[in-house]
């Protein structure tokens, strides 16, 4: 008899734990790497289904210049919600209170040649309340303690998340300056060996000017 209860018990835990899983939240997420080239405007789309939604959006500038982009936030009756000026990264939430498409915007204004790679990332998140146990007591009890539990492993998994991308961008920025800095090296270098070689040029022509008189050659 313990034992068929000892059962019962662990399924119906089971049960709860999956459904809590499940229902917890519902998030469609886009997250993307796009170029933008000098002075163009990129726009990406994500669609609200229901008022009160969260919109969580993250971007940051993996290579290009200084690391810096514009970008606005617009609701489906063309309102800005947020915008930015030469900024390198930015993580926000906001509440969609119109049903419709909204509209993420990047413009590359701050260069006139280099191109901006941008790694960003778009949800639409939708966290419904949980309903009461319809039967009280200790599966209520146990209901709580992982919905709890949950919550907490939601939370650590999104600090790691975050961690993930803050060492993802300062890797990308330090291989685009390596790698800017070697070329910079190499036209450096290509520019010295030309300024030597014109040098010498120079000095051949002085030198032979400076013997030479009234059209003829002396040779020394």
């Amino acid at each position: 008899m313990v034992k068929l209860l000892s059962n019962s018990f662990t399924t119906a835990a089971s049960i709860i734990l999956l459904h809590l899983l499940s229902s917890v939240s519902r998030v469609n997420a886009v997250a993307l790497t796009t170029p933008i080239a000098a002075n163009e405007r990129l726009c990406f789309f994500a669609d609200v289904d229901k008022a009160g939604e969260k919109i969580g959006f993250y971007y940051a500038v993996q290579s290009g210049g200084s690391f810096e982009i514009s970008f606005d936030i617009k609701d489906p009756n063309d309102k800005i919600l947020l915008d930015g000026q030469s900024e390198r990264q930015g993580d926000y939430v906001l509440t969609a209170n119109t049903v419709g498409e909204y509209a993420f915007c990047f413009t590359n204004e701050e260069s006139t040649v280099t191109q901006k790679l941008v790694d960003f990332d778009i949800m639409v998140e939708n966290e419904p309340r949980r309903e009461a146990s319809a039967r009280p007591g200790q599966i209520a009890d146990h209901t709580s303690e992982l919905e709890e539990s949950i919550v907490r492993l939601n939370g650590m998994l999104h600090s790691i998340k975050r961690t993930q991308r803050y060492f993802h961008t300062r890797e990308n920025r330090g291989f685009s300056i390596v790698k800017s800095t070697q070329i910079k090296i190499l036209w450096f270098g290509v520019l010295e060996s030309l300024a030597i070689v014109g040098m010498a040029i120079g000095q051949v022509y002085i030198l032979q000017t400076f013997f030479t008189r009234t059209g003829r050659l002396y040779k020394v």
